[in-house]
């Protein structure tokens, strides 16, 4: 039964004509990184990566013989040609089995929780019960990215929400029929959804550049066949999605918002705290040469609107258990880290100076410890913070780019005022571990000044 159901799914999205593809507008290349992308544009030319592959030893890294023009290795050097090129590929093959398997299980069948049942389920639900479209998307790469759409734009809405698209980026083990799609669809937002290479029936295999791949033609579609202009596009990852959330955001500045929920800064320090001391250096080159996954760097590259939903009982975001009761320690949730990187680039007049009392507030674990520190302990004023603010950015006429220098020549208890308040406007917490969905009532776009 279940060979026949998978059978029959996957002819039915073979059939399913090719709605758009990547290049139907331009030609440019694309790869891992960007350090300059225009704005209003649906194709990106990259220069600067941020792991550029192991230099291969050539003849020009070994000394010339004086009489022959020919390299000649020193003594010594030929055994460690052998051991670097045997390691990175022991590197390489723990990249492409077990570290991919690890780091994408939705694409194992063996490690994949979800029955196809349920998949077929939630798609025919999204079809029926919600009007969706479903589209096959053609990648740079050629993989077939198997997507869902969701239109509210003519449906009256709380706050006309439906006239403002929300692209889902989903985690390393959810899909759009059943994960964080319906966070904001039940908020009431007309909403986009796609799946990782190799997930359910996205072809390929799930790497990082196939990921960038994926993400960039959903974001031409979008604009171009959907016909969303880019600041009424906001961008929600969730877990492992936040990488090409905030990809697609520092690529296309101009995004209404970008919304990051049981987000990381980097995946290194999640790594670490899986593996044994004796794998700790194998890892450690393996994840910074294959696995880059650097989500506070492409962060603080975006200018716009930032949320960052923090789940208090996130067991795979910290990095340390409390030693009292076993739950996750929040203040190892590595989205603080992502916060307080991305403060830093935004207000360095402020950050890292005031740090000690933001770390306080990223402590509380609960609502009444959050008002407690901010209300009762520091008092923030937030109507002064609201006005220091704007009368910092009128200041700045058109040019409202950050890095700003609000909070120059204020008192240290002013500063205070300030980092709290920021704190508080670019993180939300929610108390819940890292696999649940999202309640929609939980959802909000970032808050814009």
């Amino acid at each position: 039964m279940r060979a026949y159901l998978m059978i029959k799914d996957s002819r039915s999205f073979k059939k399913c004509p090719v709605e758009y593809r990547w290049d139907e507008v331009s030609n440019t290349s694309i790869t891992l990184d960007s350090s300059n992308s225009g704005s209003n544009i649906t194709t990106i030319t990259i220069t600067d990566t941020p792991n550029p592959p192991t230099p291969t030893p050539t003849t020009g890294d070994l000394p010339a013989d004086d009489k022959g023009g020919r390299a000649k290795a020193p003594r010594g050097s030929i055994i460690q040609v052998v051991k670097r090129r045997s390691s990175k590929l022991a590197r390489y093959t723990l990249a492409h089995s077990i570290g991919r398997w690890l780091l994408y299980p939705g694409s194992v069948c063996l490690l994949n929780r979800v029955p196809l049942t349920l998949l077929v389920k939630g798609r025919t639900s999204l079809l029926n019960d919600f009007h969706g479209k479903r589209a096959k998307l053609i990648a740079r790469d050629g993989n077939k990215i198997d997507t869902m759409f969701v239109d509210r734009r003519k449906k009256r809405s709380l706050g006309n929400r439906g006239t403002q698209l929300v692209i889902c980026c989903e985690g390393n083990s959810s899909f759009y029929e059943m994960g964080c799609f319906f966070t904001p669809l039940k908020a009431g937002y007309s909403v986009l959804g796609w799946n990782h290479p190799g997930f359910a029936r996205s072809t390929g295999k799930p790497y990082p550049q196939n990921d960038i791949n994926a993400m960039d033609v959903v974001m031409q579609y979008a604009i171009h066949r959907l016909n969303f202009s880019l600041p009424d596009i906001a961008l929600y990852g969730y877990s492992l999605g936040s990488y090409t959330a905030a990809w697609a955001a520092m690529t296309y500045p101009e995004v209404g918002g970008l919304v990051l929920d049981a987000s990381f800064d980097s995946l290194l320090p999640l790594a670490m705290k899986v593996v044994t001391r004796s794998l700790r250096k194998l890892v450690v080159q393996t994840v910074r040469e294959h696995f880059n996954l650097n989500v506070a760097k492409m962060l603080c590259k975006y200018p716009g609107p930032v949320l960052l939903i923090r789940r208090t009982l996130d067991e795979i975001t910290t990095t340390q258990l409390c030693a009292e009761n076993n739950l996750p320690a929040i203040k190892t949730n590595r989205a603080n880290e992502l916060l307080l990187q991305l403060l830093r680039s935004r207000y360095p007049e402020i950050f890292p100076a005031e740090e000690a009392v933001v770390r306080h507030w990223l402590k509380a674990d609960c609502p009444q410890m959050e008002a407690l520190i901010y209300s009762y302990f520091y008092k923030v004023d937030e109507d002064w913070c609201l006005r220091q603010l704007h009368s910092y950015k009128a200041s700045l006429g058109t040019k409202t780019d950050f890095p700003w220098k609000v909070g120059q020549g204020l008192s240290p208890a002013r500063k205070k005022h300030l980092a709290l308040f920021l704190t508080k406007k670019h993180m939300k917490n929610v108390e819940t571990t890292h696999g649940r969905t999202l309640p929609p009532q939980e959802f909000q776009l970032p808050w814009k000044l």
